[in-house]
């Protein structure tokens, strides 16, 4: 490094104890491990090197490389283990084991890339480790902050002749305390660090599945975790290559422990487990919503009900009109119609609901039909498109109610319920295409009905996904 980033780096410092060990250390018994000796100031902080990459960034580098006249470590506890095999060729270790004092000292998490495997019999979950970081490349790999080898372009992976050297062992082993968050409150300084959330379950639509066991997994399984309060998901990522990757889902509901990261693309956030022991949904009352699912028709009806594709909206502003109730519950962002022709173009004029930038903590905001009366009407069925631009764990849903009286005070005291039986475009569907409904039979209902596109996000960068909804029709059969 040059100088003055020499001087950032030395400003940077913390002082901790730390000591070091001789490679052929790592093949007697833990009982005779030494605690290494390296001067106080030779380490320096998780914050420092993030802080160091950012600056980086922000000069237009994509990595930075550590070169140091002197020697330059950090320490921290190990929080993967590669035994159950949904962690492969690398190590997420974290700056403390608990998550005692946030504000002054945050918790942060370094993804280090090595070319070997079974790391889990030198470095067990909760060993402290002094990693040494002379010559050594942080940048991004996956979406989140790694270090290893490398270029001015990508962190590669430190090798398997050298890595002992690098990643020395401490004698402490600690009990990890995980960060008990609500999904919906995680961010981009969460990734690498080991997270727990309670009253979560898998989604139900997911129950019939296994880990990532399916013909349809490949690489990876995704399963839908989602919070009984909220209803905010996230998706579980789980290796083909785990060996309980074929163990069916946990059809309960409760807590689970895991890292926070990003899958392999970096389109979505991801919560990966060590074991399916990180799991304990031991309460079998799940939470599940009320539902109408009618299935899907084969055909949709010659006579329309109603009928909506935004054409006669203004851009940028909310949709009003045609009977719509434009409610926001939470926040300041509501549905508006977009036009765009880039990549991810609207179908002419759309409905969307953006809550980037807004600086909400929370986005909730529905998008409600005109009362629609289904009574009689043989073969009624809804249609509708959906797409998205990296939703970022925001999620929209479908409901439908049949006693809500159409004012904006009753909206959270009326009975909704999710129409199942709809497609409504995923966080890890592509953000190019718009995406079928396909044709929902609503004819096991009777009465009159309001449908509702409620979208749930906030301005958090990992929670501020944009959705799109257009072509919305209702038909039957006269």
């Amino acid at each position: 490094m040059s100088n003055t980033n020499k001087f950032i780096m030395g400003a940077l410092m913390t002082i901790s104890f730390i000591a070091c060990v001789k490679d052929d250390d790592y093949s007697v018994p833990d009982t005779i491990i030494k605690e290494p000796n390296i001067p106080r100031s030779n380490i320096t902080t998780f914050k420092a090197i993030v802080e160091l990459y950012e600056q980086a960034v922000n000069g237009g580098n994509t990595t930075v490389l550590i070169r140091d006249e002197q020697d330059l470590y950090i320490e921290g506890y190990v929080i993967s283990s590669d035994k159950g095999g949904n962690f492969f060729e690398k190590l997420i270790i974290q700056n403390k084991a608990d998550n005692s004092d946030p504000d002054n000292d945050p918790r942060l998490g370094l993804r280090i890339e090595i070319n070997a495997s079974s790391l889990y019999n030198t470095f067990e979950i909760g060993r402290k480790v002094y990693v040494k970081l002379n010559g050594l490349t942080i940048g991004l790999s996956n979406g989140v902050i790694a270090i290893g080898k490398g270029d001015s372009n990508k962190v590669k992976q430190i090798q398997a002749s050298e890595y002992r050297q690098i990643i020395i062992r401490g004698t402490e082993v600690a009990t990890l305390t995980p960060k008990v968050a609500n999904i919906e409150d995680l961010t981009g300084k969460d990734e690498n660090t080991l997270i727990q959330l309670n009253n979560i379950q898998v989604n139900r639509f997911d129950l019939a599945s296994t880990y990532a066991g399916e013909s349809t997994d490949e690489f990876d399984g995704f399963r839908v975790l989602e919070n009984c309060n909220s209803g905010v998901s996230i998706l579980m990522q789980t290796s083909t290559y785990a060996d309980f990757k074929s163990l069916p889902i946990p059809q309960g509901k409760g807590s689970i422990k895991g890292i926070f990261s990003r899958d392999y693309g970096d389109d979505f956030n991801v919560l990966i487990i060590n074991s399916s022991s990180d799991i304990n949904f031991d309460n079998q009352q799940r939470c599940d919503p009320l539902e109408l699912n009618c299935g899907l028709a084969a055909t949709y009806g010659t006579t329309n009900l109603f009928y909506e594709n935004f054409e006669s909206q203004t851009n940028n502003k909310p949709i009003i009109g045609k009977g719509w109730t434009n409610y926001i519950e939470a926040g300041t962002k509501s549905w508006e119609a977009y036009s765009s022709t880039a990549t991810n173009a609207s179908l002419g004029r759309s409905a969307r609901l953006q809550s980037a930038s807004s600086g909400d903590a929370s986005n909730i905001a529905w998008l409600i039909t005109p009362a629609i009366n289904v009574t009689g009407k043989n073969g009624t069925t809804l249609r509708f498109k959906t797409s998205n631009s990296l939703a970022d764990s925001s999620f929209l849903e479908v409901l439908y109610s049949l006693d809500w009286d159409g004012t904006q005070s009753t909206i959270k005291t009326a009975t909704w319920g999710v129409l199942s039986a709809a497609y409504v475009v995923k966080d890890s569907d592509s953000f190019v295409p718009w995406f079928n409904s396909g044709n929902v039979d609503l004819t096991c209902a009777t009465g009159t009905i309001h449908i509702a596109f409620k979208y749930t996000g906030s301005g958090q960068e990992s929670f501020d996904g944009v959705y799109e909804l257009d072509e919305i029709s209702i038909d039957y059969m006269p």
